[in-house]
């Protein structure tokens, strides 16, 4: 799926304007989207990112990392899924950065996604739902979300079988066994479990518009 991900980046150039401050995701397919926005550093005026590592990847290519609070509503957003659906609701956060990357889409005019075809599916839960959680209640969301979902919620461990810590200082549960016929609601009745920081869901705010990488891409 490598040359998918990078025909879907490189198409998702297209959208980038001169003078323009891009946001920027976080992943696999983003990084061959900030390599190209890297041969057009001269034209544009920054990116805000979603987290450390792309942050460290667009300033090896020179180009300014800005802060969202000082940048204000941005023209474009351009990242990556874990899973789309029909309608262009996402399943974000299999890099544990789904909480920046909300604040981002909301605060963007365009929001591009790229995926390989790998990521299309006709319901959304195949891939387990991400939720990142204050670490005193990742017990607590974890009992209300078997509760109210029957979802089985996994906290993510790394390599060394320590519990991932997101940029923000948090933990990640993943969401297992779901099939999200009704994301708008389910993202919405996750959200108001104290503990919660943010659910992987992007369905209240979906992508305007999707990038398939294929030959030749595809835009949703």
């Amino acid at each position: 799926m490598t040359e998918a991900k990078r025909l879907a980046a490189e198409k998702a150039i297209e959208y980038v304007e001169d003078g323009m401050i891009v946001g920027v995701g976080t992943g696999s397919t983003v990084a061959y989207f900030i390599d190209a926005l890297g041969r057009m550093a001269d034209r544009i005026r920054g990116a805000v990112s979603s987290s450390e590592q792309s942050t460290e990847r667009l300033r090896r290519h020179g180009i300014e990392v800005l802060d969202l609070n000082s940048t204000g509503p941005l023209a474009l957003y351009v990242d990556g899924a874990d899973e789309c659906d029909p309608h262009k609701r996402l399943i974000k956060g299999g890099g544990a950065a789904l909480t920046r990357e909300k604040i981002i889409a909301e605060a963007s005019e365009r929001f591009v996604c790229i995926v390989d075809p790998s990521k299309c599916v006709d319901v959304l839960g195949r891939f387990p739902l991400p939720v990142e959680v204050i670490p005193m209640a990742r017990s607590l969301v974890a009992r209300r979300i078997l509760e109210r979902t029957g979802g089985q919620p996994v906290w993510r461990m790394d390599a060394s079988e320590r519990g991932v810590v997101t940029d923000n200082g948090n933990a990640i549960l993943d969401v297992h066994g779901l099939e999200i016929t009704d994301p708008v609601a389910l993202e919405s009745e996750l959200n108001q479990i104290p503990g919660v920081v943010s659910v992987g869901l992007f369905a209240r705010r979906p992508a305007d518009i999707v990038i398939i990488g294929s030959e030749p891409p595809r835009v949703l």
